[in-house]
């Protein structure tokens, strides 16, 4: 995961933001870069690799100025998403040596932005989407625009999720900085001000700090911070004592750890992808060390929300690549003396890569000469250093209990392998590829669109914490989303919750209803949503109170829905194919609203553990 770090109005400035990449290397990077004013002009060093190797060039450049009296410094850790790992797509990217800039996330319209101002002249050095900002800068400070207002103006043309931060030659000791789905914090110094990708980045210079909220950007000079909301409107935010309230500083500003990942997610989904994504729509996985050099049945063993993901998985392995693929719950694998007949691969999930069942049904995969591989959050851990091949879902350390962004990076990593499958053994065609990618691109936007219903979640939320037993209903794609969404609520508000496939209601579940019983159903515009409602119905007419977490049309069809959550619009043809991206929003932050109004123990839900290291 990217990580910035900027310092305005500190001697050896270079040298305090170094000091701030250090803090962000749990993130995952793969290269690194820094930039000072020094004198007048730009001294740039920029490394592929760890941060050790930026230092180490610094320190062998006799010439180079760094560490020496400098104020204002900006640093980035990079991890890839456009463009390939090399010094050259490395942040700092600059316009005419003149303005420099530093991003984390997204510029989704980056490809028109870049035709247009190649067309006016600017020069592009890099294949990153990151290079339109200093180049847009560039073009309405030569307007005559001041850098705030040229800062403003760069934000109407950008669309993504994204956070940055600006300096120009042109207006000296000034920051411009936004957010947009990606966090943000701004310290406050004396005659000196900071910013970081979160408050332990610059914890070593202030105790005050800032965090800037959706939407957000500001002008930081060296004894003011001026910040305006996304209406361009001069804001106070409310400064935060990070030594006094030491869980803040890690929390991000948040209340809960839980509630951060999951506001986190449109910035971890780039993370997930970005190594899995070559140019030209060439998608990074090796299906030989995968173990299909010939098209043969996939199982795939996980435990809890990582099965979940998994049941995803299957459902978009047999429709794009048209491969059959059987799921085991870790904890039963090796108990029931699996056949591996027609198996050739055998894939395990697992966030932590410590998980003693999924690493069990692992050993016993390997034992009967499956080829044995993982999607793992942490690289090193057990499960990464057994099986033959990893996949890394690069999100960074997830500290709730709860599963959130690890459960929607996990379904990046199951997409693209369907992807990287149904172009092997389904002949996809090239502009179908390109298709999927773009829609894949799309997501953080998209995620942070699901992100401001939080509202209406809070009033279901608050309509149903005192309910005995909930159940959660969903079909095809979205019967994985109930088991989750159900998992979720129990898990942290101790509610009974179940999930079932929308059709198997009529087949018992249906005994369990009575009157003001909760029943949430996913539903999508799939061409199957009307017999999705007709299963609702059934319950409706036995008393339940009916919640419909969907998309417009299901809405205006379910129009006996007692509360019902409208999803964004997200493009047509790919709505049903990426629609549990969309519905894990909704299903997580339901748990975490109900479990607010309960006042459980949020993060730290009782009987619990992140690593779950027994059988």
């Amino acid at each position: 995961m990217c990580g910035v770090v900027a310092v305005i109005g500190k001697q050896n400035a270079s040298q305090l933001v170094t000091e701030g990449l250090k803090k962000l290397e749990y993130r995952g990077y793969d290269s690194a870069g820094i930039v000072s004013e020094v004198n007048g002009a730009f001294e740039i060093v920029k490394s592929e690799g760890k941060l050790i190797r930026l230092i180490e060039k610094i320190n062998k450049k006799s010439s180079c100025k760094l560490y020496s009296e400098n104020t204002v410094a900006l640093g980035h850790t990079r991890w890839a998403t456009h463009g390939n790992i090399s010094v050259e797509n490395a942040h700092p990217l600059t316009s005419e040596d003149k303005v420099a800039v530093v991003h984390n996330g997204i510029i989704e319209n980056y490809e028109k932005l870049k035709l247009n101002l190649i067309s006016e002249g600017y020069v592009f050095k890099s294949q990153t989407d990151t290079e339109i900002l200093p180049h847009l800068f560039m073009k309405y400070i030569k307007l005559g625009n001041d850098f705030l207002q040229a800062g403003r103006l760069v934000l109407q043309d950008i669309k993504g999720a994204f956070a940055f931060v600006a300096i120009s030659l042109d207006f000296p000791n000034q920051l411009f900085v936004s957010r947009n789905s990606s966090p943000l914090a701004i310290g406050l110094g004396e005659n000196s001000n900071f910013v970081g990708s979160d408050a332990h980045s610059i914890d070593h210079l202030t105790q005050k700090v800032i965090y800037l909220e959706d939407g957000d950007h500001a002008l930081i000079k060296l004894d003011e911070v001026e910040i305006f909301n996304k209406n361009e409107k001069k804001v106070n935010r409310k400064v935060i004592n990070i030594k006094a309230e030491i869980g803040l500083v890690t929390k991000g500003g948040y209340k809960h750890f839980m509630e951060k990942e999951i506001f986190e997610q449109p910035s971890v989904i780039p993370q997930a992808s970005s190594s899995l994504i070559k140019s030209n729509y060439e998608i990074n996985i090796d299906l030989n060390k995968l173990g299909f050099k010939e098209k043969n049945t996939l199982l795939i063993a996980a435990a809890g929300t990582s099965y979940y993901a998994a049941m995803v998985g299957k459902y978009w392995i047999e429709h794009i690549a048209d491969l059959p693929v059987s799921i085991d719950l870790a904890s039963e694998y090796r108990y029931r003396k699996p056949s591996v007949f027609g198996q050739s691969s055998m894939l395990v999930i697992s966030q932590s890569g410590e998980s003693l069942d999924t690493l069990m049904a692992l050993r016993h995969g390997k034992k009967l000469g499956l080829n044995t591989n993982a999607i793992v959050n942490v690289e090193g851990s057990t499960i990464d250093r057994e099986v033959d091949y990893s996949l890394y879902t690069k999100v960074g350390p997830e500290i709730g209990v709860a599963s959130t962004k690890s459960f929607t990076s996990q379904l990046v990593v199951l997409f693209m392998i369907a992807v990287a499958l149904g172009k092997k053994f389904n002949n996809l065609k090239p502009n179908y590829i390109q298709k999927i990618f773009t829609y894949i691109n799309a997501l953080p936007s998209a995620l942070a669109e699901m992100l401001k219903i939080e509202d209406k979640i809070k009033l279901i939320a608050q309509n149903i914490k005192n309910a005995k037993s909930i159940i959660f209903l969903g079909r095809g794609l979205l019967y994985p989303l109930a088991l989750e969404g159900a998992l979720k609520l129990k898990e942290i508000s101790y509610i009974h919750a179940e999930g079932f496939a929308a059709g198997e209601m009529k087949h018992g579940p249906i005994a369990l209803l009575e009157d003001d019983v909760p029943v949430i159903m996913f539903l999508i515009s799939d061409g199957h949503e009307d017999k999705a409602i007709s299963n609702l119905q059934e319950a409706y007419s036995r008393g339940a109170k009916i919640i419909l977490i969907a998309d417009k049309n299901c809405i205006e069809k379910a129009t006996f829905a007692h509360l019902n959550i409208e999803i964004p619009n997200f493009e047509t043809n790919f709505k049903s194919l990426l629609s549990p991206f969309l519905m894990a929003i909704p299903a997580q932050l339901l748990a975490y609203h109900v479990a607010i109004e309960r006042g459980t123990d949020v993060d730290q839900p009782r009987n619990l553990a992140k690593s779950v290291t027994v059988e």
